[in-house]
Order: structure tokens, then C-alpha cells, then sequence
């Protein structure tokens, strides 16, 4: 299922809280949207991203590393994701 978890990307702080609860990508997204919008912030800003996770999971609880990915396994990657933006 797709979630919205907290995050920092403070490597002191491994566990994430999960913020919503998803059964879609597409739902999971529309709610980053209402959240950056309620927050006045721009998306980088929110410190908030979709992520897959295995298994059952509610708002509220914590996830570390490992127990989600950016992307579920067998998933289509949009084509402007597959590379770093970095050089």
C-alpha cells in the first residue's frame, strides 16, 4: 500500500512516521498535494514523500529503512525518475 511518511532525511532519525494511509499511488499523491497546500509550502518544503509499503500499516505508526520503497516492485517508473538529478 502507498503511504505519506514524515521525513527529514536526518540520518540520526532512521524511523519515519506515517502520516496517511493510501490503497493508490494516485490517492497517495493527491494527498501530498492537499498537504502541501494546507502547509503553504512547496513539496521539497513539507519534508513529506510517497513511499510502497509491504504489509498492513496505519497513520501514526513508524517505519524505518527497509520497510518501504520510493517505488513498489514491478511498478512503471515515470521516465523523468529513473536518474539522479545530480550530476
Amino acid at each position: 500500500m502507498c503511504a505519506l511518511i514524515y521525513d527529514e532525511h536526518n540520518l540520526d532519525k532512521p524511523m519515519k512516521e506515517v502520516i496517511s494511509v493510501h490503497d493508490s499511488r494516485k490517492e497517495a499523491e493527491q494527498a501530498l498535494e492537499s498537504r502541501k497546500k494546507e502547509l503553504g509550502r512547496k513539496v521539497w518544503e513539507c519534508n513529506t514523500r510517497v513511499v510502497w509499503i509491504e504489509g498492513k500499516i496505519n497513520a501514526g505508526n513508524f517505519v524505518k529503512t527497509g520497510q518501504y520503497s520510493t517505488w513498489r516492485s514491478g511498478e512503471k517508473i515515470p521516465e523523468g525518475e529513473l536518474y539522479s538529478d545530480t550530476d
